[in-house]
């Protein structure tokens, strides 16, 4: 293998309609994580000592997330901020993101209501429920629940990661896309510093969705965003014959591996070095034209999946205290789960992502 260009040849073949290269893989890869971050969800309520769970390491999909979007973002808009604008950028940002934080705060909270097997936590009445989903749409950290391990966003856990998103965007529009790619790298190795102790300090990387692991989120996506947009910067693309089915092979076997005696070790090196490998190899690889589809399609519902799944996960826990089932009815309930919250996923994303970000990209493009 050497390293090649964005433009290479030989990296996949889909263009989008700006004439930019579309990287179909990555699109896979980005709904094979999410799949990970299900099960991963769904395994952490069943087995506690994440160190007996096969998916106990699902939840460094989100640190391949920031990757990814380090790459994304600044593929698509690093020739473009200066004539772009703040303004325009932000609300392509809001575009894209937002409809999916109002539909995942909408689901925490029916799901909140409406659980069947248990309902709200007493104490929270009319005015604390409507503060809860008023933060959650706003994106507005407020762990207040002792239930929930005070999650930043009790009614829709995940959207902590991307409440670092908007901040990594911020700091992309305002700083980040001006510094040369030398000074960038500077930055990055002092975030990879800042990752590798926050680390130690905890043990693991796991943080960043409670109050008492705020911090650590900003720690993760510091280091991760910025690696995206060094592979970029620098052209790190590796063209390669591994195809969709090779890559998705290497990103299972960071997501799905064992832990380790110096655990939090492992961690870091996979995030500082195997993730940002693994957005050079996706980008390079050759794509085989009937898994072009797949990959589009595993790219769309990424973000559906992850956005909508949470609030089921509170009812598949209350349903273990309850019945405590054994572990052949789990055998079947968390496969046959996760393929129906896809299936939510993929409805959010028909009926209710893509048609609200067209209806606003045109609504958008009308009034300029």
């Amino acid at each position: 293998m050497e390293t090649g260009t964005m433009t290479a040849g030989r990296a996949q073949p889909l263009a989008v309609a700006s004439g930019k290269q579309h990287f179909a893989i990555l699109d896979g890869l980005r709904g094979i994580a999410a799949i990970v971050v299900v099960i991963f969800h769904f395994m952490e309520v069943v087995f506690t000592d994440y160190s007996k769970n096969f998916a106990g390491h699902g939840f460094l999909a989100v640190d391949f997330f920031f990757c990814l979007s380090g790459f994304v973002i600044a593929y698509a808009y690093d020739d473009r901020m200066a004539t772009l604008g703040l303004r325009d950028f932000f609300r392509a940002r809001l575009i894209r993101l937002h409809p999916l934080v109002v539909l995942g705060a909408v689901l925490g909270l029916l799901t909140f209501l409406l659980d069947p097997l248990m309902g709200p936590p007493a104490g929270y009445g009319f005015g604390k429920t409507a503060l809860l989903f008023a933060t959650t749409l706003l994106m507005i950290p407020f762990p207040i629940i002792a239930e929930r391990y005070f999650n930043l966003f009790c009614l829709n856990a995940p959207a902590w990661s991307l409440f670092w998103e908007y901040i990594a965007n911020i700091f992309y529009a305002l700083i980040l896309w001006r510094l040369r790619r030398n000074v960038l790298l500077i930055v990055a190795l002092a975030a990879a510093v800042i990752l590798g102790f926050t680390a130690y300090r905890a043990g693991n990387l796991m943080g960043g969705w409670s109050k008492d692991s705020f911090w650590d989120g900003g720690a993760r996506l510091f280091y991760s965003f910025t690696a995206g947009m060094l592979v970029y910067r620098f052209r790190l693309i590796i063209p390669n014959r591994l195809g969709f089915p090779g890559v998705t092979l290497l990103l299972l076997a960071g997501l799905l591996m064992p832990y380790f005696p110096l655990n939090w070790l492992a961690e870091v090196l996979v995030v500082v070095f195997y993730f940002p490998l693994l957005v050079a190899l996706g980008a390079g690889a050759r794509l085989v034209p009937t898994l072009e589809k797949p990959c589009s399609f595993s790219g769309k519902l990424s973000y559906p999946l992850y956005m909508t799944h949470y609030g089921f996960i509170w009812i598949f826990a209350h349903y273990l205290e309850q019945y405590k089932p054994d572990m052949s009815t789990l055998a079947v309930v968390i496969p046959v789960s996760t393929l129906v919250l896809i299936g939510i996923g993929w409805l959010a994303m028909v009926a209710y992502d893509q048609p609200v970000r067209n209806y606003l990209s045109r609504h958008r493009r009308n009034k300029k």
